[in-house]
C-alpha cells in the first residue's frame, strides 16, 4: 500500500475514535446539567461541542507530546501499532457504548498502543517514565475527583447555608459557565491523544521530518471531537445523570466545577487522563458530601469494573487486531 492510502486509513481511524470519544465523553460534559434541568439536552451539547472544540487552541498540546514522544519507543512505532491501537479502542468505545457503560476512552487508546507495541517489538518498546507518568495521571486524577467534589458541594452549601430556594436558579444558569470551562478541559485533553497517534503517523509515513502538531492538525481532532460531542450518547447520559442519585442544581454546579479544575491542571500538565473517571467521581463525591447513602455506591463499582477492564482487555484485542494489519500490509506491500 502506498504511504498516501495508509494515511488515509490511520486519518479514517483516528476521525473515528475521536467522534466516538466525543459521543462517548460528551455525555460526561453534559449529564448533570440535563439531569438537573438547567438546560436541555440539545442546547447543552451545541454548547459543550463548541468549547470542546475551541479547547486545544486555548490551552496547548502538551497532552499530545505526552502521548506522542514519552509512551513508545521510536523504534517500536509502526503504522501497524498505531492502525491497530485506534481499531482496538473504536471496538472498545462502541461496545460500552451499546451497553450503556460509561468506561475511559484514554485507557483503550493507550492500552492499544501498548499491547500492539509489545508484540512489534518487546518489553523494551514501552518507556517506563512516561508510561509511570500517564498511570500516575490516571490513578490519581479519579481520587482528585472525588475528594473535590466533595470540597465543592461542601464549600458549596456552606455559602449558600441561609439562601432561599431561589438559589437553585441561579446554579442552573452557574452551570452554563461551569460545563463550558469543562468541556473546554476535555477538548484539551481527550482530543490531544488521537493528535498524539496522528502527529507519529505523519512522522512514520515520511510526511514530517519530525514529531509535529501542525494546527490543521488540532482543528480535525478537535472538531471531530466536538461533532460526537454534538450527537451525545442518551444510554451514557442516563448512567451518569440519574443511574447514580437524583440530581440537583448544587450537585451539576459541584461536580462539573470540581472535574473542570481536575481536567485543566492536568491538561496543562500534559497528564493524559479520563474524564470520564473524573467526572463520575465528582459526580459521586457532590452526592456524598450530602449523604453517604444518596449515592448508588453499586452502580458506580460496575463503572469502576469497566474502567478497570478497559487497559488490559485493548492491550489484548490490539494483538489480533496488530497481527492481522501487519498481514495485510505486507501482502499489500506496505
Amino acid at each position: 500500500m502506498s504511504p498516501n492510502a495508509l494515511l488515509l486509513a490511520l486519518f479514517v481511524l483516528a476521525l473515528l475514535f475521536d467522534f466516538l470519544n466525543g459521543f462517548h465523553d460528551g455525555a460526561n460534559v453534559v449529564a448533570t446539567i440535563i439531569a438537573s434541568h438547567a438546560m436541555n439536552a440539545r442546547g447543552a451539547l451545541a454548547l459543550t461541542a463548541l468549547a470542546n472544540l475551541a479547547g486545544p487552541f486555548l490551552l496547548g498540546v502538551a497532552v499530545a507530546q505526552t502521548i506522542g514522544t514519552e509512551v513508545v519507543r521510536p523504534q517500536a512505532i509502526t503504522i501497524a501499532v498505531l492502525l491497530a491501537a485506534l481499531a482496538s479502542a473504536c471496538l472498545w468505545d462502541f461496545v460500552t457504548w451499546v451497553c450503556g457503560i460509561p468506561v475511559s476512552s484514554s485507557h483503550a487508546l493507550l492500552g492499544g498502543m501498548l499491547g500492539a507495541a509489545l508484540i512489534e517489538a518487546g518489553p523494551e518498546a514501552i518507556q517506563s517514565a512516561g508510561l509511570w507518568k500517564i498511570a500516575t495521571a490516571l490513578l490519581v486524577a479519579p481520587l482528585l475527583g472525588l475528594c473535590a467534589g466533595l470540597l465543592v458541594m461542601l464549600t458549596t452549601r456552606w455559602l449558600l447555608r441561609d439562601a432561599s430556594p431561589k438559589a437553585n436558579l441561579f446554579l442552573s444558569r452557574a452551570q452554563i459557565a461551569t460545563a463550558s470551562a469543562l468541556a473546554l478541559s476535555h477538548g484539551a485533553n481527550d482530543a490531544q491523544k488521537t493528535m498524539g497517534v496522528l502527529a507519529l503517523g505523519l512522522l512514520v509515513l515520511g510526511f514530517t521530518p519530525t514529531f509535529a502538531i501542525p494546527w490543521w492538525l488540532i482543528a480535525l481532532c478537535a472538531g471531530s471531537i466536538a461533532l460526537g460531542t454534538a450527537l451525545g450518547g442518551s444510554r451514557l447520559i442516563r448512567t451518569l445523570g440519574v443511574g447514580l442519585y437524583r440530581v440537583r442544581p448544587i450537585h451539576g454546579f459541584s461536580a462539573q466545577l470540581a472535574s473542570g479544575m481536575v481536567i485543566l491542571a492536568a491538561s496543562v500538565a500534559g497528564g493524559p487522563v479520563s474524564s470520564t473517571q473524573v467526572v463520575s467521581m465528582a459526580i459521586a463525591g457532590a452526592g456524598a458530601a450530602e449523604r453517604r447513602s444518596k449515592v448508588r455506591w453499586g452502580v458506580l463499582g460496575d463503572i469502576v469494573f469497566a474502567w478497570v477492564l478497559t487497559l488490559p482487555l485493548c492491550a489484548l484485542l490490539a494483538v489480533p487486531l496488530y497481527l492481522v494489519t501487519r498481514v495485510i500490509l505486507q501482502q499489500g506491500g506496505g
